[in-house]
């Protein structure tokens, strides 16, 4: 006899398909720019939770649409690595997913649009922008991540976007240190795509997903999440030094243990093992930028 596996929750599936692992790395941004306000007096909760609760959406909203949009390509089908897929595993059709990630762009827009009257109406076309590339990651005529530019978009919006956006719709204008700050919270955060993107080299070469992992190997990307890595926190220690940021802002570096360990799953795991660095890259972003924010407070 044999006996079939029970089939998950429908709360258990969906929370599968949002992949809450990836989750503390789209809070990174906000909590580093949210700091930096504080410490300028010009912090304020309600914008700052618009922008957290925005962050989270579209980070959601991504990983929806590239569960699904991954599977009609076929993609997922040479994928033996990594979270389950809940379109390719047949637990949710691709209507009901779509339906899902339409739902979290939309409480993303109304939080945008809350935002966009308290500092005008480019925080809509920034917001637009964001989910318009999120679906565009994998879905579309042009898919960013099939053509190797995932890297540079997800900089853009959960680096960039993400601390000197957080940073300027509570201060209305973005400070210098805002601006800069962005470069190692967005480090860190491509350091995941790197990761997921190196586990799956092969499957995506099967499936004509052309990543950088794909087009240059897997020593440039083991490079490439060593740079990503080494020039987050060096980029702090430059901040620190010419005064854009407090000296404290270097109890970040606390988080370099765990650093270390990704960086060591990277360069000795294959496949399936690069899972747990996936998630510490993850857990690594909200350490490094929470860390940040209690030096900066003190």
């Amino acid at each position: 006899m044999t006996t079939q596996t029970p089939k998950p929750s429908i709360y258990r599936i969906w929370w599968m398909a949002i992949r809450p692992k990836t989750l503390p790395a789209s809070t990174a941004g906000v909590i580093a720019g949210s700091a930096l306000a504080f410490k300028d007096g010009v912090f304020q909760p309600l914008p700052a939770l618009a922008a957290l609760i925005v962050a989270v959406c579209l980070q959601i909203g991504s990983n929806l649409a590239n569960d699904v949009f991954d599977f009609e390509r076929g993609t997922d089908a040479a994928r033996k690595f990594g979270p389950l897929r809940v379109t390719q595993s047949g637990l949710l059709a691709p209507g009901q997913v779509k339906a899902g990630m339409l739902v979290v762009f939309a409480i993303a827009a109304l939080c945008g649009l809350y935002l966009a009257l308290q500092v005008g109406w480019a925080a809509i076309w920034i917001g637009l922008a964001a989910i318009v590339s999120a679906i565009a990651y994998t879905g579309g005529p042009f898919p960013l991540g099939y053509y190797g530019l995932g890297d540079v978009f997800v900089f853009i919006f959960f680096g960039m976007a993400a601390v000197a956006g957080t940073y300027w719709v509570q201060a209305g204008t973005v400070s210098l240190a805002a601006w800069w700050m962005s470069l190692p919270v967005g480090l860190i955060i491509v350091g995941i795509l790197v990761v997921n993107n190196l586990r799956d080299i092969d499957s995506d070469r099967l499936g004509k997903k052309h990543t950088l992992a794909v087009r240059f190997g897997e020593r440039f990307t083991k490079g490439q999440y060593l740079l990503c890595i080494m020039g987050a926190y060096l980029s702090l220690v430059v901040f620190v030094a010419v005064g854009l940021v407090p000296a404290w802002a270097l109890l970040a570096w606390l988080s370099l243990p765990l650093a270390w360990k990704n960086l060591r799953i990277v360069y000795t795991k294959k496949e399936s093992a690069l899972n747990a660095a996936l998630a510490g890259t993850g857990q690594l972003s909200f350490l490094f930028s929470l860390l940040f924010a209690v030096g900066v407070l003190l």
